[in-house]
């Protein structure tokens, strides 16, 4: 089977943590991307869930901006509660 080089980018150290952990796997990048893309074509599907972190989604985001325009307009309420007061109200 004919072989061909594959060329990817990625930060320094996310690079040298994964090698590190594919080491302690036994593996190497080739082998691990390898595994990786034939699970891929196997299952027809990337292998694992891809999802936005929810701190970054709409809704979030919408209720960040809520808060800091009543802080910045002066109708901020300060919560002196612990947070076991707090989920004990949930």
């Amino acid at each position: 089977m004919a072989t061909t080089s594959v060329t990817i980018r990625m930060d320094e150290t996310l690079k040298k943590q994964v090698e590190t952990l594919f080491d302690e796997m036994g593996l190497n990048m080739t082998t691990a991307f390898t595994v990786f893309a034939k699970t891929v074509v196997r299952q027809g599907r990337i292998p694992f869930e891809i999802a936005v972190e929810p701190f970054y989604g709409k809704a979030n985001q919408e209720y960040l901006k809520k808060v800091i325009d009543e802080y910045e307009s002066g109708g901020a309420k300060l919560i002196n509660k612990t947070m076991e007061e707090l989920e004990s109200e949930k």
